[in-house]
């Protein structure tokens, strides 16, 4: 089945020297769908503040996002950015657990199968009978969860092959980031299927984590709900990201125009 032609592709941008793509969940869904049916492999990457700071201090992190097929919004501030900063009003979110839903029910109306690698033994449960709860048509091909791995993965030959025997088109990854990106970044080459790096979103499709509220999550305070439920492991994330952030945009905002 040929991609629909409703979206508008995705625009390649940049938001304080770090790639972002502009465009919608429909624009991200057909450049994700159209590149796994090929199966040339490639990396999507699901921004938010964390990752886009990350890229600013993480060379390595910046250059995979340059190479990836899409580095799509997640995070409402960098839409707004965008918006305001970059004069991109067609900016949109595309947030994370919802594309992976889209993903899927694209992949299942264009007969596409995914594959799930990360999460714990019991979400990747959870989260595959949600899924085929919700898309019965859907191929699930395979579900990993894998041993805690280092912070820089290597490759790692025999999930590569397992992944590309089991004939999917689309890996969804949910390792968090960084690991996640640079796990695709280090199979990317070999894998068959296109990679998304979603991270959060296994144990928000599975249930295990619970969702912040929709007023929440569009005014930018999703990493506020976060942070309440999880403030031991997440304080200085949000602390040194949402600093350096508010640091980027209040620096472009007083640099003089034309420069």
């Amino acid at each position: 089945m040929p991609p629909s032609t409703l979206h508008r592709p995705l625009q390649p941008t940049e938001l304080f020297g770090v790639r972002v793509d502009v465009g919608d969940t429909g624009s991200a869904v057909e450049a994700i769908c159209e590149r796994g049916a090929c199966r040339q492999g490639g990396l999507v990457c699901v921004a938010n503040v964390d990752m886009l700071t990350r890229a600013k201090r993480t060379p390595q992190l910046a250059a995979l996002m340059r190479g990836a097929v899409a580095v799509v919004t997640d995070g409402m501030p960098l839409v707004w950015a965008l918006k305001r900063l970059r004069q991109h009003a067609e900016a949109s979110r595309v947030y994370g657990p919802g594309l992976v839903l889209a993903v899927c029910e694209a992949a299942a109306k264009r007969g596409l199968s995914v594959f799930l690698y990360g999460g714990t033994p019991d979400e990747l449960t959870l989260m595959q009978a949600r899924l085929l709860q919700r898309i019965p048509a859907l191929k699930i091909a395979g579900a990993v969860s894998p041993p805690m791995l280092p912070a820089e993965p290597a490759f790692d030959q025999e999930i590569t092959d397992t992944i590309n025997r089991s004939g999917a088109a689309v890996v969804f990854v949910g390792l968090g980031c960084p690991k996640q990106e640079f796990w695709m970044d280090a199979h990317q080459r070999q894998l068959k299927p296109v990679s998304i790096g979603v991270g959060l979103a296994f144990a928000l499709i599975a249930g295990t984590k619970s969702q912040a509220p929709r007023w929440m999550r569009d005014h930018g305070l999703e990493w506020l709900y976060r942070l309440c439920q999880e403030p031991g492991r997440l304080w200085r994330r949000y602390l040194v990201g949402n600093t350096l952030f508010i640091g980027y945009v209040l620096r472009d905002l007083m640099r003089p125009a034309g420069r």
